[in-house]
């Protein structure tokens, strides 16, 4: 399982990028702050939804280090 599909692997202030409901076809990357964790869930296999500090909210993609 990959990091952005473990909750336990994200945390508010990291910088991601996440892919947005209208770009999931597209695959546009948005990379941003994590202000909020909107799943629940321990796992997801999409990615972990989050909201941005910008308010874009999306799937996590990937983390940036």
């Amino acid at each position: 399982m990959q990091a952005n599909q473990q909750r336990n692997q994200i945390k508010s202030g990291i910088r991601v990028q996440i892919v947005l409901k209208q770009h999931q076809r597209s695959g546009k990357l948005t990379e941003g702050i994590v202000k909020d964790i909107l799943t629940n869930s321990s796992t997801h296999p999409h990615g972990i939804k989050v909201r941005l500090t910008d308010g874009k909210v999306g799937r996590v993609q990937s983390i940036i280090k």
